[in-house]
């Protein structure tokens, strides 16, 4: 048995599939969402679970626990384009987490790890800023970097002295609203894009807003800067007071939430301690600064040849399908093994590589006579299945208990309803006549695909994710899909169960790793281990 601690665990998909294998000892876990908690110590119980991974003394836990053969996890990462909308943040603090990964296998000094995330994970979009701390990696030619202009201010907002603004870490935190008044401007103004929504909006955020606005409308005019925060809230009160139209507020409000944007991004280019190269403001404020992929950071911080512990690594990107789970799920594995151990790392091949697939149908048909129930208190003592048979393999395999548990939903209203029984499976938001496409969302033309997705019994479906939020379709009854359901598409068995909110347990089943999956690579990772240990042995002896 490898002695395992899973960080960033999640709900317990990749600890389940390591476990299934039966050549895992899971000791310790790290998991910060307290549903995603609950639900892992709920069915993991022998695993001791801890909140913040950036609080981990790993010295302590290598005394407690003993020496650990292997670190699993999937820790987030988002790259620039994902980074915080709600306050356009240039950076996702989530990308510091990788490097909490790398410290735990630094510290922890395992024989192996397998890292899992997205597939983008090696491109151009997950990438680090440069910052103090890197420097050294970057001065020794480890990292190759290339220049990335962040935008502080577009072109059409910048003003005199805004360099000078972003330059100084005072000035910056002078400027800086509070988050809540900042995150109110804000929602009216992505509120004003959608005609049909935008009144509602204005009138549900009324109180707030006057309230927020008569403490900036007391301030000096001033600059650039002050003056826009001060005609920003005036447009605010002048609204409410019936002086200006709610057309007109966009534009008003306008200079204010860039200016903000601007702050907030130059504050966090102190906090992080990056290092720019240089302002300009020819086309729009821009800093410069010098930035490297995520997956070349971990190259040069595990695989240094100079470094006794240095691991050999493999990646790859693989498809939850050939791996038996029915969804087109692609994950981004890396694989590590010390270079002490071994000079080689292999992933495995799924037995469903060339197909055929395993299907919605496959996962979920037995489920669709269950009428499932809307409210989490509705679940507490699940539902009591007739046995059935004639079951699909993947079926048999995953109903293993006679009392469903999570086989809710969400309450259709009827304008749901109406769009539900417009859509053939396959069909998507996008597939709608106009009329039904009505007061929903502020751009129609950007909806993604998946939303309103009515699965196809004879397909895989797509990605997982949380599919409440995503609004998918039973393939032939008209509701949404079960958190039960999702959970099969993802591979849990039956006698998983998720806690917490209706949503945080959509969300749960949407962020984890198919078992299935993770079971494949733990027991590539065993042999390849296991053959490695036993020839070092020889060669020793």
């Amino acid at each position: 048995m490898f002695i395992t601690i899973d960080l960033f665990a999640g709900a317990g998909g990749l600890s389940l599939g390591f476990m299934q294998t039966k050549k895992y000892d899971i000791k310790v876990a790290y998991e910060l969402n307290p549903a995603m908690q609950e639900t892992y110590k709920k069915n993991h119980p022998g695993v001791d679970v801890f909140g913040d991974v950036r609080d981990a003394d790993y010295s302590k836990i290598r005394k407690r626990y003993g020496e650990f053969d292997v670190v699993i996890g999937g820790p987030p990462c988002q790259g620039f384009s994902n980074a915080n909308r709600q306050r356009n943040h240039a950076i996702s603090q989530n990308n510091s987490l990788v490097k909490q990964y790398i410290r735990a296998i630094l510290e922890l000094k395992p024989k192996a790890f397998v890292m899992e995330n997205v597939s983008m994970l090696r491109s151009d979009v997950h990438r680090f800023y440069l910052c103090k701390d890197d420097q050294e990696l970057v001065d020794g030619g480890k990292i190759e970097t290339s220049n990335t202009e962040l935008v502080l201010l577009e072109e059409k907002f910048v003003f005199d002295g805004a360099m000078e603004v972003v330059k100084s870490k005072e000035i910056v935190k002078e400027y800086k609203w509070d988050d809540i008044d900042y995150l109110e401007l804000n929602v009216i103004y992505k509120a004003s894009q959608n005609k049909n929504k935008f009144k509602g909006v204005l009138e549900k955020h009324k109180g707030r807003i006057i309230k927020i606005a008569k403490k900036h409308v007391c301030l000096e005019k001033g600059d650039t800067i002050l003056s826009a925060g001060y005609e920003a809230f005036r447009a605010m009160l002048a609204y409410y007071e019936g002086n200006i139209e709610e057309s007109e507020i966009r534009t008003l409000i306008e200079p204010a939430i860039m200016y903000q944007r601007m702050i907030s991004k130059a504050e966090e280019i102190f906090d992080n301690d990056l290092i720019v190269d240089s302002y300009n403001d020819k086309v729009g404020l821009i800093a410069n600064i010098r930035s490297y992929a995520v997956f070349d950071y971990l190259k040069a911080k595990l695989c240094d040849d100079s470094e006794k512990d240095s691991y050999v690594i493999s990646s790859d990107v693989l498809s939850a399908t050939q791996f038996g789970a029915p969804q087109k799920r692609m994950r981004f594995v890396v694989m590590g093994i010390r270079k002490s151990i071994t000079d080689k790392v292999g992933f495995p091949e799924g037995k469903f590589k060339k197909g055929p697939f395993r299907t919605v149908e496959d996962a979920i048909k037995d489920l669709e006579d269950v009428e499932p129930v809307f409210n989490v208190s509705d679940d507490k003592y699940g539902i009591k299945l007739c046995k059935k048979t004639g079951l699909s393999d993947l079926a048999q395999s995953l109903s293993d208990t006679n009392i469903l548990y999570n086989h809710i939903i969400t309450k259709t209203t009827d304008v749901a309803m109406e769009r539900f029984m417009a859509l053939e499976q396959g069909q998507n938001f996008h597939s709608l006549s106009d009329e039904l496409k009505t007061n929903t969302y502020t751009d129609i033309s950007r909806t993604q695909n998946t939303i309103y997705l009515r699965l196809k019994y004879n397909e895989p479906s797509g990605t997982v994710v949380n599919v409440r939020k995503s609004m998918w379709v039973h393939p032939t009854k008209n509701r949404a899909i079960s958190i039960r359901e999702a959970a099969r598409l993802q591979t849990f068995p039956d006698s998983f169960v998720f806690c917490g909110t209706k949503d945080k347990q959509y969300q749960q089943v949407g962020n984890a790793v198919p078992p299935i999956m993770a079971k494949a690579i733990a027991e590539k990772l065993a042999i390849q281990l296991s053959k490695a240990l036993d020839a070092k042995t020889r060669e020793d002896s």
